[in-house]
Order: C-alpha cells, then structure tokens, then sequence
C-alpha cells in the first residue's frame, strides 16, 4: 500500500517512519511511504505557503497554489485517495481505518498548519476530511501518523499474529479484555487462574466476560450499540431478553 503526505515539516515524519511496526513493515515493502515538502512547491525566494486571510483576523492561511501543485505532482504518479486532516473533518475510528486498509488505494494525506487552508483546496481538491478528535492542533502530522500507524497494521502480513489486530479494541464493537504475562504473581497481584487453565472454552469465555465487563464500566455508549449474543448476555449476567 502507497502512503504519500504533504507536510511543511517531512523530517517530522520521516523520523516515525522508520520505527516499530510502521518501520518493519515498510522495510518489507508492504506499504510506501512519503512526506512531500510543500515548500518544494512554493514559489519565490522564501518559498512562501502561507498568506494573511481576506477579511482580517488572527492567524495565516495556507495559500492554494502550492498544496494543489503538491496534490498534482501525487496524482501524477498514483491517483490517490485525497484526505484532508482537519478538526471539521468526520472522526476517524477503527472502522475507518478497516475501510483504508481494506480498499487497498494509495492514500495521499494532507497536512494543514496555521489558522487552515483555502477553501478552494477543500473544494475542488480534497476527496474527504478526517478528524482524529474534538480538539485542535497545531498541524494535521500528527494526525497523519495515527491514520498511518492504524492502517499499516491492518495490512495482511504487517503484524506477526494476525489475531492481534482482529481482536484490538473496537474491531468487535467492544474494548479489549485485559492481558497479562510472566510472572504469575506481582507483588501481590495474581494473573487469574482462567488464563492458566489451559482450558481454551475457558480461556475464551474468560476474556470475553473481560472484554463485556470493561466496556461496560468504561465505555457504556459502545455497549448501548454491540450486537450481544444470548451468551454475552448470560456472561454479564443479564437475562437474553434485556
């Protein structure tokens, strides 16, 4: 899969990618990635992106010519999905990053800075918008990173256990049940006795109990919405019928 990111900042990105499972993966050569320096695209000596808004206020805009010479010079190559990272986009969530993943078209993601960008980009540039939470940051790079690292590891062949991405939070409506390693007792603390049964229905039932009971206390809003199977229901103690 091709990831390609339009940045004022690549050096930012560059440094991530090359660690943990993105970096693995990308020396392996399942997915590609770039960050394309928007300066590369601006003209004049100070190779200017940004401008004063019309209208007066606080803060700059990022200037339209060089983020769609940038978009060009990507579609150029790989006619990508266009996706704008901004805080008035739709919230990005598992079941997005199962839709990248599982579309297999090359993504280009755009970064914005200062007070935001023309309108015109969004307009006639722009496929979509994407919000990775209800607050504001300086720049979309690090949202760039998250829809990045979540995509990557969904790819067949990223991660060693592919049940480990099947089983994350929110991949089956609910948050992940707790885990637990060597040794069995920590201070005090005691691994339960389920998970070193041995028994897999047991081992199973275990985590899914976990998994209802966590969602539940943290989480009520995922619950009102998981489809519940009568043995989920019974694993809560809740007759099927509630």
């Amino acid at each position: 899969m091709r990831v390609d990111v339009l940045t004022v900042f690549p050096e930012m990105l560059e440094m991530v990618f090359g660690y943990g499972v993105v970096g693995r993966a990308r020396e392996r050569g399942l997915i590609a990635l770039k960050a394309w320096d928007l300066r590369d695209f601006a003209e004049g000596s100070y190779r200017q992106v940004d401008d004063t808004p019309y209208g007066g206020g606080g803060g700059m805009v990022m200037k339209p010519e060089p983020i769609t010479r940038a978009i060009e010079a990507v579609s150029a190559e790989c006619s990508p999905r266009r996706i704008f990272l901004s805080p008035q986009g739709r919230p990005f969530d598992q079941k997005k990053a199962e839709e990248l993943a599982a579309g297999g078209s090359p993504l280009l993601l755009i970064c914005g800075r200062y007070e935001g960008v023309d309108e015109r980009v969004r307009e006639g540039f722009v496929d979509e918008e994407i919000s990775v939470g209800d607050y504001v940051l300086t720049g979309g790079e690090l949202p760039a990173l998250i829809v990045i690292d979540a995509v990557s590891r969904l790819l067949p062949g990223v991660l060693g256990n592919e049940d480990s991405a099947a089983n994350d939070s929110f991949t089956t409506g609910l948050l992940d049940c707790p885990h637990y390693t060597r040794p069995p007792e920590f201070r005090g603390m005691r691994v339960p006795e389920a998970l070193m049964s041995g028994n897999h229905d047991e081992i199973r039932r275990w985590r899914r109990r976990a998994a209802l009971d966590r969602t539940r206390e943290r989480r009520g809003d995922l619950l009102d919405r998981a489809e519940l199977s009568e043995e989920d229901r019974r694993l809560m103690g809740r007759s099927p019928e509630s």
